[in-house]
Protein backbone atom coordinates (compact mmCIF):
# COMPACT_ATOMS: atom_id res chain seq x y z
CA UNK A 1 0.00 0.00 0.00
CA UNK A 2 0.87 3.61 -0.59
CA UNK A 3 1.97 5.46 2.34
CA UNK A 4 -0.39 8.46 1.35
CA UNK A 5 -3.23 6.37 1.53
CA UNK A 6 -2.79 6.72 5.52
CA UNK A 7 -4.01 10.37 5.26
CA UNK A 8 -6.35 9.64 2.67
CA UNK A 9 -8.16 7.30 4.91
CA UNK A 10 -8.23 9.53 7.70
CA UNK A 11 -10.49 11.89 5.45
CA UNK A 12 -13.12 9.36 5.83
CA UNK A 13 -13.29 8.63 9.57
CA UNK A 14 -13.34 12.62 10.11
CA UNK A 15 -16.42 12.90 7.74
CA UNK A 16 -18.14 9.85 9.53
CA UNK A 17 -17.89 11.41 12.98
CA UNK A 18 -18.44 15.02 12.31
CA UNK A 19 -21.98 13.85 10.80
CA UNK A 20 -22.98 11.32 13.18
CA UNK A 21 -21.73 14.22 15.65
CA UNK A 22 -24.68 15.90 14.99
CA UNK A 23 -26.95 13.50 16.72
CA UNK A 24 -25.31 12.62 20.03
CA UNK A 25 -27.80 12.31 22.72
CA UNK A 26 -30.56 12.94 20.97
CA UNK A 27 -31.74 9.21 21.66
CA UNK A 28 -31.93 8.51 17.47
CA UNK A 29 -28.78 5.73 17.30
CA UNK A 30 -29.98 4.66 13.65
CA UNK A 31 -30.11 7.90 12.31
CA UNK A 32 -26.70 8.81 14.03
CA UNK A 33 -25.21 5.27 12.19
CA UNK A 34 -27.01 6.51 8.97
CA UNK A 35 -25.29 9.84 8.98
CA UNK A 36 -21.83 8.57 9.05
CA UNK A 37 -22.02 5.66 6.65
CA UNK A 38 -23.54 7.95 4.13
CA UNK A 39 -20.86 10.13 4.68
CA UNK A 40 -18.04 7.39 5.06
CA UNK A 41 -19.17 6.01 1.56
CA UNK A 42 -19.34 9.32 0.10
CA UNK A 43 -15.45 10.77 1.07
CA UNK A 44 -14.16 6.29 0.32
CA UNK A 45 -15.31 6.85 -3.21
CA UNK A 46 -12.81 10.12 -3.80
CA UNK A 47 -9.49 7.70 -2.60
CA UNK A 48 -7.09 6.82 -5.04
CA UNK A 49 -7.58 2.92 -4.15
CA UNK A 50 -9.53 0.11 -5.70
CA UNK A 51 -11.60 -1.38 -2.11
CA UNK A 52 -13.51 -4.21 -1.53
CA UNK A 53 -15.94 -4.19 1.92
CA UNK A 54 -15.30 -7.14 3.81
CA UNK A 55 -16.26 -6.26 7.14
CA UNK A 56 -19.59 -3.28 7.06
CA UNK A 57 -22.76 -2.93 7.86
CA UNK A 58 -24.14 -6.31 6.87
CA UNK A 59 -24.59 -8.24 3.69
CA UNK A 60 -25.95 -6.34 0.31
CA UNK A 61 -30.03 -7.20 1.30
CA UNK A 62 -29.08 -5.69 4.65
CA UNK A 63 -27.72 -2.60 3.88
CA UNK A 64 -27.94 -0.38 0.85
CA UNK A 65 -24.18 0.85 1.63
CA UNK A 66 -20.86 0.01 2.90
CA UNK A 67 -22.12 -3.55 2.51
CA UNK A 68 -19.70 -6.57 2.68
CA UNK A 69 -18.24 -6.91 -1.10
CA UNK A 70 -19.16 -3.27 -2.28
CA UNK A 71 -16.40 -1.79 -4.11
CA UNK A 72 -14.81 1.69 -3.00
CA UNK A 73 -12.54 4.27 -4.22
CA UNK A 74 -11.82 6.11 -7.83
CA UNK A 75 -10.84 2.68 -9.01
CA UNK A 76 -7.15 3.08 -9.47
CA UNK A 77 -4.40 2.37 -7.08
CA UNK A 78 -3.68 -0.33 -4.48
CA UNK A 79 -6.43 -3.12 -4.47
CA UNK A 80 -7.25 -3.22 -0.10
CA UNK A 81 -9.90 -4.89 1.79
CA UNK A 82 -11.50 -2.88 3.89
CA UNK A 83 -13.76 -2.92 7.27
CA UNK A 84 -15.77 -0.13 8.39
CA UNK A 85 -18.06 0.18 11.45
CA UNK A 86 -18.99 4.32 10.70
CA UNK A 87 -20.11 4.35 14.64
CA UNK A 88 -18.48 2.20 17.06
CA UNK A 89 -20.79 2.54 19.79
CA UNK A 90 -24.10 3.99 18.33
CA UNK A 91 -25.36 3.87 21.92
CA UNK A 92 -23.20 5.83 23.13
CA UNK A 93 -23.47 8.35 20.67
CA UNK A 94 -27.47 8.29 21.55
CA UNK A 95 -27.01 8.80 24.95
CA UNK A 96 -24.15 10.73 24.71
CA UNK A 97 -21.62 8.88 26.25
CA UNK A 98 -18.08 7.73 25.86
CA UNK A 99 -15.75 6.17 23.72
CA UNK A 100 -18.20 6.23 20.35
CA UNK A 101 -15.58 6.14 17.40
CA UNK A 102 -15.60 6.53 13.55
CA UNK A 103 -13.59 3.53 12.48
CA UNK A 104 -11.68 1.98 9.33
CA UNK A 105 -8.80 -0.82 8.31
CA UNK A 106 -7.82 -1.59 5.11
CA UNK A 107 -5.29 -4.26 4.46
CA UNK A 108 -4.08 -5.19 0.77
CA UNK A 109 -6.34 -7.33 -0.63
CA UNK A 110 -6.97 -11.35 0.72
CA UNK A 111 -5.22 -10.29 4.01
CA UNK A 112 -8.70 -9.07 5.81
CA UNK A 113 -10.15 -12.13 8.30
CA UNK A 114 -13.55 -12.47 6.78
CA UNK A 115 -15.61 -12.00 9.87
CA UNK A 116 -18.82 -13.36 10.26
CA UNK A 117 -21.50 -11.17 12.15
CA UNK A 118 -21.24 -13.35 15.34
CA UNK A 119 -19.84 -13.08 18.64
CA UNK A 120 -16.21 -13.48 19.12
CA UNK A 121 -14.09 -14.32 22.69
CA UNK A 122 -11.10 -12.08 23.03
CA UNK A 123 -8.52 -11.34 24.80
CA UNK A 124 -6.06 -8.01 23.99
CA UNK A 125 -3.01 -6.25 25.75
CA UNK A 126 -0.75 -3.42 24.19
CA UNK A 127 3.22 -4.06 23.17
CA UNK A 128 4.55 -5.12 26.88
CA UNK A 129 2.56 -7.94 26.85
CA UNK A 130 2.32 -9.43 23.61
CA UNK A 131 3.66 -13.14 24.14
CA UNK A 132 2.26 -13.96 27.53
CA UNK A 133 -1.38 -14.39 26.86
CA UNK A 134 -3.45 -17.35 26.36
CA UNK A 135 -7.01 -16.50 25.69
CA UNK A 136 -7.53 -20.69 27.04
CA UNK A 137 -6.17 -20.25 30.65
CA UNK A 138 -7.97 -18.91 33.33
CA UNK A 139 -8.40 -15.19 34.30
CA UNK A 140 -6.02 -15.58 36.75
CA UNK A 141 -3.23 -16.71 34.44
CA UNK A 142 -3.72 -14.06 31.92
CA UNK A 143 -3.63 -11.32 34.93
CA UNK A 144 -0.40 -12.52 36.24
CA UNK A 145 1.28 -12.80 32.89
CA UNK A 146 0.17 -9.33 32.05
CA UNK A 147 1.54 -7.74 35.95
CA UNK A 148 4.66 -9.36 35.37
CA UNK A 149 4.85 -8.06 32.17
CA UNK A 150 4.22 -4.60 33.00
CA UNK A 151 6.01 -4.62 36.58
CA UNK A 152 2.78 -4.13 38.12
CA UNK A 153 1.31 -5.96 40.83
CA UNK A 154 -2.43 -7.73 39.77
CA UNK A 155 -3.99 -5.45 42.49
CA UNK A 156 -2.44 -2.53 40.17
CA UNK A 157 -3.69 -4.07 36.28
CA UNK A 158 -6.56 -2.49 34.94
CA UNK A 159 -9.25 -5.05 32.87
CA UNK A 160 -11.87 -3.66 30.56
CA UNK A 161 -14.36 -5.72 30.12
CA UNK A 162 -18.01 -5.00 28.19
CA UNK A 163 -20.82 -4.75 30.84
CA UNK A 164 -23.08 -7.83 30.26
CA UNK A 165 -24.39 -10.81 31.68
CA UNK A 166 -22.60 -13.10 30.02
CA UNK A 167 -19.35 -11.80 31.50
CA UNK A 168 -20.45 -12.06 35.20
CA UNK A 169 -17.86 -15.00 35.15
CA UNK A 170 -15.30 -13.07 34.20
CA UNK A 171 -15.93 -9.60 36.36
CA UNK A 172 -16.30 -12.24 39.54
CA UNK A 173 -12.73 -13.70 38.75
CA UNK A 174 -11.39 -10.37 38.52
CA UNK A 175 -12.82 -9.42 42.12
CA UNK A 176 -11.47 -12.33 43.10
CA UNK A 177 -8.19 -11.48 42.11
CA UNK A 178 -8.55 -8.25 43.18
CA UNK A 179 -7.73 -6.76 40.04
CA UNK A 180 -9.11 -3.14 38.99
CA UNK A 181 -11.98 -3.03 36.87
CA UNK A 182 -13.18 -0.48 34.01
CA UNK A 183 -16.50 -1.93 32.84
CA UNK A 184 -17.92 -0.51 29.28
CA UNK A 185 -21.20 -0.38 27.95
CA UNK A 186 -20.21 -0.64 24.36
CA UNK A 187 -17.27 0.31 22.36
CA UNK A 188 -14.76 -2.90 22.37
CA UNK A 189 -12.48 -1.66 19.70
CA UNK A 190 -12.01 1.42 21.85
CA UNK A 191 -11.15 -0.91 24.83
CA UNK A 192 -8.85 -3.35 23.21
CA UNK A 193 -7.00 -0.03 21.40
CA UNK A 194 -6.83 1.11 25.01
CA UNK A 195 -4.61 -1.43 26.35
CA UNK A 196 -1.71 -0.09 23.83
CA UNK A 197 -1.57 3.42 25.71
CA UNK A 198 -0.52 4.27 28.93
CA UNK A 199 -1.98 6.94 29.97
CA UNK A 200 -5.59 5.25 29.54
CA UNK A 201 -5.32 2.97 32.04
CA UNK A 202 -6.16 0.29 30.74
CA UNK A 203 -4.04 -3.03 30.58
CA UNK A 204 -5.99 -6.15 29.52
CA UNK A 205 -9.24 -6.37 27.42
CA UNK A 206 -11.71 -9.70 28.56
CA UNK A 207 -15.01 -11.00 27.43
CA UNK A 208 -17.15 -11.72 24.00
CA UNK A 209 -18.13 -9.21 22.01
CA UNK A 210 -18.93 -8.84 17.85
CA UNK A 211 -16.32 -11.00 15.47
CA UNK A 212 -16.49 -7.98 12.56
CA UNK A 213 -14.68 -5.63 16.16
CA UNK A 214 -12.08 -8.11 17.01
CA UNK A 215 -10.95 -8.13 13.09
CA UNK A 216 -11.11 -3.99 13.36
CA UNK A 217 -9.25 -4.00 16.82
CA UNK A 218 -6.54 -6.60 15.61
CA UNK A 219 -5.57 -4.42 12.60
CA UNK A 220 -4.66 -1.56 15.26
CA UNK A 221 -3.01 -3.41 18.16
CA UNK A 222 -1.12 -4.93 15.17
CA UNK A 223 0.34 -1.33 14.11
CA UNK A 224 0.70 -0.33 17.65
CA UNK A 225 2.43 -3.91 18.48
CA UNK A 226 -0.14 -5.38 20.68
CA UNK A 227 -2.25 -8.37 20.79
CA UNK A 228 -5.64 -9.72 19.98
CA UNK A 229 -6.59 -13.57 20.62
CA UNK A 230 -10.30 -14.48 19.12
CA UNK A 231 -12.50 -17.34 19.27
CA UNK A 232 -15.64 -17.33 17.16
CA UNK A 233 -19.08 -17.88 19.28
CA UNK A 234 -21.73 -19.43 17.32
CA UNK A 235 -24.74 -19.18 19.63
CA UNK A 236 -27.00 -21.75 17.23
CA UNK A 237 -26.95 -23.96 14.41
CA UNK A 238 -27.13 -21.30 11.73
CA UNK A 239 -24.06 -19.70 12.53
CA UNK A 240 -22.11 -22.96 13.25
CA UNK A 241 -23.63 -23.82 9.77
CA UNK A 242 -21.95 -20.48 8.56
CA UNK A 243 -18.22 -20.94 10.04
CA UNK A 244 -18.64 -24.24 8.27
CA UNK A 245 -19.80 -22.43 4.91
CA UNK A 246 -16.66 -20.36 5.39
CA UNK A 247 -14.03 -22.64 5.80
CA UNK A 248 -13.71 -21.35 9.65
CA UNK A 249 -13.06 -23.72 12.81
CA UNK A 250 -14.76 -22.24 15.28
CA UNK A 251 -12.73 -24.42 17.82
CA UNK A 252 -9.63 -22.87 16.65
CA UNK A 253 -7.71 -19.78 18.48
CA UNK A 254 -7.38 -17.14 16.03
CA UNK A 255 -4.10 -15.27 16.54
CA UNK A 256 -2.88 -12.20 14.83
CA UNK A 257 -1.82 -13.38 11.54
CA UNK A 258 -5.17 -15.16 11.20
CA UNK A 259 -6.86 -11.75 11.86
CA UNK A 260 -4.76 -9.63 9.74
CA UNK A 261 -2.33 -11.33 7.36
CA UNK A 262 1.18 -10.08 6.00
CA UNK A 263 3.05 -6.94 7.05
CA UNK A 264 0.93 -4.14 6.17
CA UNK A 265 -2.18 -2.35 7.11
CA UNK A 266 -3.49 0.90 7.99
CA UNK A 267 -5.84 2.14 11.24
CA UNK A 268 -7.95 5.23 11.27
CA UNK A 269 -10.29 6.19 13.95
CA UNK A 270 -12.02 9.63 14.75
CA UNK A 271 -13.44 10.53 17.91
CA UNK A 272 -17.32 11.19 17.94
CA UNK A 273 -17.83 11.52 21.70
CA UNK A 274 -15.31 12.30 24.31
CA UNK A 275 -12.72 9.10 25.26
CA UNK A 276 -9.72 8.14 26.95
CA UNK A 277 -7.49 8.41 23.67
CA UNK A 278 -9.41 10.58 21.35
CA UNK A 279 -11.68 13.81 21.81
CA UNK A 280 -14.98 13.82 20.42
CA UNK A 281 -16.31 16.36 17.78
CA UNK A 282 -17.09 19.87 18.91
CA UNK A 283 -18.87 22.43 17.01
CA UNK A 284 -18.32 26.19 17.21
CA UNK A 285 -19.58 28.54 14.39
CA UNK A 286 -19.18 27.18 10.88
CA UNK A 287 -16.76 25.13 11.90
CA UNK A 288 -16.29 21.32 13.48
CA UNK A 289 -13.01 19.87 15.25
CA UNK A 290 -12.29 16.71 15.27
CA UNK A 291 -9.31 14.48 17.20
CA UNK A 292 -8.07 10.98 14.96
CA UNK A 293 -5.68 9.05 15.05
CA UNK A 294 -4.54 7.03 12.14
CA UNK A 295 -1.48 4.27 11.81
CA UNK A 296 0.45 2.04 9.82
CA UNK A 297 1.69 -1.76 10.62
CA UNK A 298 4.44 -1.32 8.21
CA UNK A 299 6.12 1.56 9.57
CA UNK A 300 5.02 1.36 13.09
CA UNK A 301 4.14 5.18 12.70
CA UNK A 302 1.38 6.36 14.84
CA UNK A 303 -0.02 9.93 14.16
CA UNK A 304 -2.38 11.91 16.08
CA UNK A 305 -4.21 14.74 14.15
CA UNK A 306 -6.80 17.54 15.38
CA UNK A 307 -8.77 18.39 12.77
CA UNK A 308 -10.47 22.18 12.20
CA UNK A 309 -13.23 22.20 9.13
CA UNK A 310 -15.22 25.10 7.67
CA UNK A 311 -18.93 23.37 7.09
CA UNK A 312 -19.75 26.06 5.14
CA UNK A 313 -16.83 25.67 2.69
CA UNK A 314 -17.09 21.66 2.82
CA UNK A 315 -21.13 21.27 3.89
CA UNK A 316 -21.49 17.83 2.91
CA UNK A 317 -17.67 16.87 3.82
CA UNK A 318 -16.75 16.27 0.25
CA UNK A 319 -14.26 17.89 -1.65
CA UNK A 320 -13.42 16.16 -5.26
Amino acid sequence: MERSLSMELVRVTEGAALASARWMGRGLKDEADGAATEAMRDIFNTVPMQGRVVIGEGEMDEAPMLYIGEELGTGSGPQVDIAVDPVEGTSIVASGGWNALAVLAVADRGNLLYAPDMYMDKIAVGPEAVGQIDINAPVIDNLRAVAKAKNKDIEDVVATVLNRDRHQHIIEQLRDAGARIKLINEGDVAGAINTAFDHTGVDILFGAGGAPEGVVAAVALKCLGGELQGKLLPQNDAELERCIKMGLDVNKVLLMEDLVKGDDAIFAATGITDGELLKGVQFKGSYGSTSSVVMRAKSGTVRFIDGRHSLKKKPNLVIK
